[in-house]
């Protein structure tokens, strides 16, 4: 009996020992390495637009122009017309989602980082700060403000006269063709009183300069306003927009807005408008001389996770219909190739700098 207790206790201990190591075999923690994150820079560009808006009205009297005052082709139609008077182009940076890295172990605790999260040095004395470039980008038109024309101004006869015994004295409508005919009668009465102004002036019979030049004026502007009742008035109104483009590493055109003559300056999106376009012809030769040149034979060679940027070159293009709208060269972070740092470089000795718009390296001193 005694013998058979004893064994009872063997077999509850025995495997209780077991699972209690087995749990501290399990709970023993791993080695964490930890690492700052940063990004590498892209480049982006900000294209400014100046465009203005052509407005034509046509005159209620263009079908009598040619009869009445001998003005061939008078336009009868409103139309509107965009066209991009001005463009100017901007780049600014941002992280680049696509470069995302990790310093490791102790070379995390010696970099330093730009405000918007990239790479600004290593063993640098501060950090590097980058100059505000937040711009709000427009994408509304203002509304047109009324100007107080009128081509009923223009009118001495009212367009309704009063009847007679004939029609039981009920108003009756004045007719287009005979309101036409009274404007086109103030037009040559006003070229008139202008000759007639320039014979007294001629004849020493209007003494006063400054009222003859006050009322010459004023007969010209009275006869270009009736004359806009013929041939129609066309308006102006600019407006001023900005557009932001990011493009990808082997990226060679897009569109990057467009231009509808009865909308104006649309995104890209809107297929309502004929395309703007952005071209980029990046320098020959500078990426492929980069790759073979960064390209390390040291087995660890970004070991710690320290990468920079060697930045390319391009020249960039605003085409609408054929035409060159602006041009410009510039640095474009992306269009190069990246990099490791050098690990000989990342052990205490060395300060390292960095662009923070382009990653490139800024330079490497010697602590």
């Amino acid at each position: 009996m005694r013998y058979l207790a004893l064994i009872i206790a063997v077999m509850i201990v025995v495997p209780t020992f077991g699972q209690r190591k087995k749990k501290d075999d399990d709970g023993i923690a791993p080695a964490y390495v930890e690492g700052i994150a940063y990004a590498l820079p892209r480049t982006g560009i900000k294209v400014h637009v100046e465009a203005i808006r052509e407005k034509f009205e046509p005159g209620p009297y263009a079908a009598y122009a040619q009869q009445l005052l001998g003005i061939k082709d008078a336009r009868s139609r409103a139309s509107v017309k965009w066209s991009v008077s001005a463009v100017k182009l901007e780049t600014f940076s941002e992280p680049d989602p696509q470069q995302v890295y990790k310093a490791m172990g102790g070379i995390a605790a010696t970099i330093s980082l730009a405000p918007n999260g990239c790479l600004a040095g290593i063993n640098a004395a501060g950090t590097a700060t980058m100059p505000q470039q937040v711009q709000s980008n427009k994408t509304f038109q203002k509304p047109d403000l009324d100007d107080g024309f009128s081509f009923d101004y223009f009118s001495d006869t009212p367009f309704l006269i009063p009847g007679d015994s004939s029609n039981n004295f009920r108003p009756t409508a004045v007719s287009v063709e005979q309101k036409a005919a009274e404007a086109a009668q103030r037009v040559l009465d006003c070229r008139m009183n202008q000759y007639d102004l320039a014979a007294l002036r001629i004849d020493g019979e209007y003494p006063d300069g400054k009222a003859y030049e006050v009322s010459l004026e004023e007969l010209k502007r009275t006869e270009q306003n009736y004359i806009k009742l013929f041939v129609g008035r066309t308006t102006y109104k600019t407006e001023t927009y900005s557009f932001d483009y990011v493009p990808a590493a082997n990226e060679k055109n897009a569109v990057i807005f467009r231009i509808s003559d009865e909308n104006g300056v649309v995104p890209a999106s809107d297929l309502s408008g004929k395309p703007v376009m952005v071209e980029f012809e990046q320098v020959a030769g500078l990426l492929e001389k980069y790759q073979t040149e960064a390209a390390s034979d040291n087995p660890d060679a970004g070991y710690d996770g320290v990468y920079y940027r060697m930045p390319g070159v391009a020249n960039i293009k605003i085409i609408y219909e054929l035409n060159n709208l602006a041009s410009a060269r510039a640095t474009i972070a992306q269009f190069g190739t990246i990099a490791p740092v050098p690990e000989d470089l990342l052990g205490g000795n060395y300060s390292i700098e960095f662009h923070p718009e382009t990653g490139a390296i800024k330079s490497v001193q010697m602590k």
